[in-house]
């Protein structure tokens, strides 16, 4: 099979945490393999220009990562109940994917961090869910068989994974948003087995 895409952008590293999660449900998988990949800060200065390998992390993803996955993890933190603009103008840049229909049919699930606790996790998980239902992708959620989605306290959707880190991002992944963000993964791999696109 090939890789299940984890794409994510994280400023302070809260939603890097939850990608990590997620690779590992993912890997809990039999032939499933996850390939993380991030995104460029953007710049307020109109020609500035980034590096090609970022200093530290994933490497950046290219729209070829993208068009050659198995399914995709797609996770941006909360900037005002939306995605991060970084997340947003690489989905801006999937013009040819789309007239190719790259990603049809192939499952997608999302996921976020928030600093406060009612800071928009659910619509910043919808609005990350909207480019790819026009890609033609098939895209999950978490299950209420996943017993931590009805015992959590901080993050956790049903219609993604999510990390309250709180204001200074002072506050870990607890053991209910781990469980939610691997069992997200590991759903994802299974369907991605199934589809086999």
């Amino acid at each position: 099979m090939k890789p299940i895409l984890v794409l994510y952008y994280s400023r302070t590293g809260a939603t890097a945490d939850i990608a990590h999660a997620i690779a590992r449900g993912i890997e809990q998988v039999a032939d499933a393999e996850a390939v993380i990949r991030t995104v460029p800060p953007i710049s307020a200065q109109c020609e500035a220009i980034a590096d090609t390998i970022p200093n530290d992390g994933p490497p950046y993803a290219t729209l070829a990562d993208l068009e050659n996955c198995a399914g995709l993890a797609l996770g941006s933190p909360t900037r005002f109940g939306n995605m991060a603009a970084p997340l947003k103008y690489f989905l801006d840049q999937t013009g040819t994917t789309w007239v190719n229909g790259s990603l049809i049919n192939k499952p997608a699930v999302v996921f976020t961090s928030t600093s406060s606790l009612h800071g928009g996790q659910e619509s910043t998980l919808l609005s990350m869910m909207l480019p790819l239902f026009h890609h033609g992708m098939v895209v999950l959620g978490i299950p209420y068989d996943t017993p931590a989605l009805l015992t959590t306290q901080t993050g956790g959707t049903p219609y993604g994974a999510s990390h309250f880190h709180g204001k200074d991002n002072q506050l870990s992944i607890t053991q209910e948003e781990n469980a939610l963000s691997r069992a997200l993964g590991k759903r994802l791999a299974e369907t991605a087995l199934k589809l086999q696109i």
